[in-house]
C-alpha cells in the first residue's frame, strides 16, 4: 500500500466505524503501541471531521500481558495502564496496524479490562494477514491480505519510521 491507499482506507474504516456504532458519541479509540497509536490519532481526525465531534483516543502499552514475555526482553518495566480517559460504558476500539496470530488483541484486552469495563471492544486492523492461533477476528478491516509462511506484512507509518508504506516480504531464514 501507498501512502496515499492508507489515506483512502482509513477514511473508509473511519466512515465505518460511525456508520457501525450510530455515531460516536460513547466511542473511544485505543492504539496498540507502536504503529496502532498513530492509526488511532488519524481515525479520530478523520472522525472528527466527518461527525464534527472529537473522539477520546488513547493507548496501550500490553508488553507486560504478552504470552511471550519471558522471550520479550528481560526485568520489563510494570506500569499501570492509562488510557486518558474512563473505559466504563464506552465502545472501546482497539486500533493495531497488522492482525497475525491474535495473541497481541488477546494481551490488549487484558491490559484494557484493567482499565475499566466497556461496554463493547471491537477491533480495527489496517491489515488482516491471517493465520490466526486464537479466535479473534476484526470488526474493521483495511485489508485482507494473504501470506505464505515465509512472509511478512511491514507496515511503516511516518510517525514511527518517517516513511509512508505497507508491504509483503520475504522472511529472511535465521
Amino acid at each position: 500500500m501507498s501512502a496515499a491507499e492508507i489515506d483512502r482506507t482509513l477514511v473508509r474504516l473511519a466512515h465505518e466505524i460511525v456508520e457501525r456504532n450510530q455515531g460516536v458519541e460513547s466511542v473511544a479509540l485505543v492504539g496498540i503501541r507502536r504503529r496502532g497509536i498513530p492509526l488511532a490519532e488519524r481515525l479520530a481526525d478523520r472522525i472528527e471531521k466527518i461527525e464534527s465531534r472529537k473522539v477520546p483516543t488513547g493507548s496501550l502499552d500490553i508488553s507486560l500481558y504478552r504470552d511471550d514475555l519471558s522471550t520479550v526482553g528481560s526485568q520489563p518495566v510494570v506500569k499501570t495502564p492509562q488510557l486518558g480517559f474512563p473505559a466504563d460504558g464506552k465502545t472501546v476500539i482497539l486500533v493495531d496496524d497488522v492482525l497475525y496470530t491474535g495473541r497481541t488483541i488477546r494481551a490488549a484486552m487484558n491490559a484494557l479490562f484493567e482499565c475499566g469495563r466497556p461496554a463493547r471492544v471491537q477491533l480495527c486492523v489496517l491489515i488482516d494477514r491471517g493465520w490466526r492461533e486464537l479466535p479473534i477476528e476484526a470488526t474493521y478491516v483495511g485489508r485482507h491480505v494473504q501470506t505464505a509462511a515465509n512472509e511478512i506484512i511491514e507496515c511503516r507509518l511516518r510517525e514511527t519510521d518517517e516513511q509512508e508504506r505497507v508491504m509483503l516480504v520475504e522472511k529472511v531464514p535465521d
